[in-house]
């Protein structure tokens, strides 16, 4: 029985799949939230979003990263690209950065490996990984850069803190108020953005 079906005590069959928000490694990872959606308490719509906060922060990162990009070399894309690893390994990202040239454009989800990814918070049900979900994104990052992403950012809200993971060299932490690479000589300053913005 898998971890799902054992936290929910519900058919994984019997969940649509418009609540999926994320396969990862062969599992379906449920949108927060989507328990209300099946005990009729909300609506599909309003889980499918993100909070304020989350909007607001993800949108004044991403006018930063895409204002300060080589756009002629990169695809600088948000609003939840769809990351195709394999089969049964579908994931959503926050920012994430392409090269043009080893992108073809068909109407699909990106089937090639982002050189960076920024993401914000965790948006998949916690009961996924009860108590540590601190897990998630250890599994995710690790799905991503095993795929060939060069670089993953995590930031959260809650403890302001910045992960960032490279393959073959340590995963490093940092306070909001630390100033980490992206790439290309590209850095972040998560605090100070935020403080530009009138966000905190």
């Amino acid at each position: 029985m898998s971890i799902q079906t054992q936290a929910l005590d519900t058919p994984t069959e019997s969940i649509p799949s418009y609540l999926v928000y994320e396969t990862l490694n062969g599992r379906p990872l449920y949108r927060k939230g989507y328990k209300d959606v099946l005990a009729k308490r909300k609506t599909a719509s309003e889980i499918m979003g993100c909070s304020d906060l989350q909007a607001i922060i993800v949108s004044a990162l991403f006018a930063y990263l895409y204002n300060q990009t080589n756009r002629k070399v990169y695809w600088v894309v948000t609003n939840e690209p769809g990351l195709h690893l394999k089969l049964g390994d579908n994931l959503a990202n926050d920012i994430a950065f392409y090269e043009k040239e080893k992108v073809t454009i068909r109407g699909k989800f990106f089937d090639v490996a982002p050189k960076v990814v920024v993401e914000v918070d965790i948006k998949v049900d916690p009961e996924a990984y009860p108590g540590k979900e601190q897990e998630y994104i250890y599994e995710k990052t690790e799905a991503m850069l095993a795929f060939g992403t060069e670089r993953v950012i995590w930031i959260t809200t809650k403890t302001r803190k910045v992960l960032v993971a490279t393959p073959n060299e340590p995963w490093l932490t940092f306070n909001w108020d630390a100033t980490v690479p992206v790439m290309d000589g590209l850095t972040l300053n998560v605090l100070a953005l935020l403080t530009d913005e009138g966000i905190l």
